[in-house]
């Protein structure tokens, strides 16, 4: 498996992973700058020229693994036999310099109603690394042609077309979606956030609406719905930046954004 391959099944698996990379070399290495390795939790793919080197870099990857917002680091390793190594000596003569760059799990975001905010809000938080899911119980909402300004996206877009039960599509996301549900239906709202406090491995869960739209929903999440006051608290509802009053889509959905990115950063992400 290539490195490329290998980095892309870590992100479709949701998994930590650290990129290894000889960045420099001196005199004679077993590999040239930009030799790659990854290393995941308990494989790697690829290799920098194996020995001492790579069994280090592998050692330093693992203690990414454990670390609290891991930050990218240079190793310099001196190749000749005076150099007390930890895995064995590595006579070369030369001198290689090694990258590890942490590639920690994208987040994932999911918009309930690609209506005018929620289209707006799409094409902000598509700019972000992260994975967009966007549902929607209207085909032509999710037409081609109208999502085709996503085109040049960088995050990572998956479409969901769900016209009878869109709160299906919940089972599905990733462990710690972040969740804004701002459909065309207020039925549709209401039964989204009552399943979103039933799916257990949600992250976040946002509503947009007014007080008097979320005090109806709040009333029948507690009564019908048989939440608790703990469970129900864990809905957002106004989204975005209160400081920000505008009611265009493209300013709601830049406040919504804001917002979001803002409370990824309160969590270390």
């Amino acid at each position: 498996m290539t490195w490329v391959a290998a980095v892309a099944g870590l992100r479709a698996r949701r998994e930590f992973g650290v990129l290894v990379t000889v960045a420099a070399v001196r005199g004679h290495a077993p590999r040239n700058a930009g030799a790659k390795l990854v290393v995941g939790r308990s494989e790697t793919w690829g290799s920098i020229g194996g020995g001492n080197v790579e069994a280090v870099a592998i050692d330093r990857a693992r203690e990414m693994f454990l670390a609290a917002g891991p930050e990218p680091e240079l190793i310099d390793f001196a190749l000749n036999d005076k150099v007390t190594n930890r895995h064995g000596v590595q006579c070369c003569g030369g001198t290689v310099s090694v990258l590890l760059e942490p590639l920690p799990v994208v987040r994932a975001v999911a918009i309930f109603g690609v209506g005018h905010v929620g289209m707006e809000l799409a094409r902000v938080l598509a700019r972000q690394d992260l994975d967009l899911h966007l549902v929607d119980s209207r085909s032509d909402i999710l037409a081609e042609e109208r999502l085709a300004v996503l085109g040049d996206a960088v995050a990572r877009v998956r479409v969901h077309h769900t016209p009878l039960l869109p709160e299906e599509v919940l089972d599905e996301l990733p462990p710690g979606t972040h969740v804004l549900i701002m459909t065309h239906d207020h039925a549709e709202d209401a039964a989204l956030c009552d399943a979103a406090l039933r799916t257990t491995h949600l992250g976040s869960i946002g509503l947009i609406g007014s007080a008097a739209k979320w005090a109806r929903f709040r009333r029948r999440l507690l009564t019908e719905g048989g939440h608790d006051e703990a469970a129900v608290d864990r809905i957002k509802t106004p989204i975005g930046l209160a400081d920000i009053t505008g009611k265009e889509p493209a300013t709601i959905a830049v406040s919504v954004a804001a917002d979001l990115l803002r409370a990824f950063e309160t969590e270390g992400g």
